[in-house]
């Protein structure tokens, strides 16, 4: 018995989205706060991971919902497939960028730390993401600064020709030119660095629960 092999429709040409009855702005009383992304961009050893889950630990010790998505953990699994090549590179990107915008609908604060090297990948993203949600936040440090610290090994394996296609050493890293944080992690402390960060949240009015409402809400769960 022969199978006949039939050609099947593209998904774009049968797929639809479904919306529910749950919008943004209920989303947002019931979270108290602005849904956006933060994204850390900078090079390897600039401090994004460690200045990503201090900022994460800060913002949920005040009452807040955000997650961190952090390079190396999402290449473990949502972009295992992925290599550090230039299309690899922008497709992982891209699913992050996805993934932080479908996060943000739900009402949470994400906070990015990749790399993220070239410009057009980071306006991708600010695409993907949706107008004021996207907070590009530069973290600035020197190669020199980066590769003393080394926390990974990583410079010193680029150094000598041991990693292809390293940013900063062997790749290129386009600095944002109108990034909408700037910070210079080799003059200030990681904590100097969250501090900078939940100032522009709240100035901006993206962060507004209280420190009286998250004290409160953590005494509710606790005579619960």
């Amino acid at each position: 018995m022969s199978l006949k092999r039939t050609t099947m429709e593209q998904p774009s040409t049968f797929l639809q989205r479904c919306h529910g009855t749950i919008a943004a702005q209920d989303r947002m009383q019931m979270f108290r706060q602005q849904p956006v992304t933060i994204w850390l961009t900078g090079l390897s050893g600039a401090g994004k991971s460690t200045v990503a889950f201090k900022l994460e630990e800060h913002l949920v010790s005040l009452g807040h919902a955000c997650y961190v998505l952090d390079g190396d953990n999402v290449r473990h699994g949502l972009a295992s497939d992925l290599g550090f090549e230039r299309k690899d590179r922008r497709e992982n990107i891209r699913r992050v960028a996805h993934v932080a915008q479908l996060m943000n609908d739900a009402g949470l604060i994400v906070i990015t730390a990749l790399i993220s090297p070239m410009s057009d990948d980071r306006a991708m993203a600010r695409e993907i993401i949706g107008p004021g949600k996207f907070i590009e936040t530069y973290l600035s440090a020197p190669v020199a600064t980066c590769a003393r610290r080394d926390p990974k090994g990583l410079y010193a394996k680029a150094m000598a020709g041991e990693i292809a296609s390293f940013t900063g050493v062997s790749a290129p890293y386009e600095a944002p030119s109108e990034p909408e944080l700037l910070i210079d992690t080799a003059a200030q402390t990681p904590i100097e660095s969250v501090a900078q960060i939940f100032a522009y949240l709240r100035e901006n009015s993206l962060a507004t629960v209280s420190t009286a409402a998250a004290t409160a809400t953590g005494q509710e769960a606790s005579a619960a």
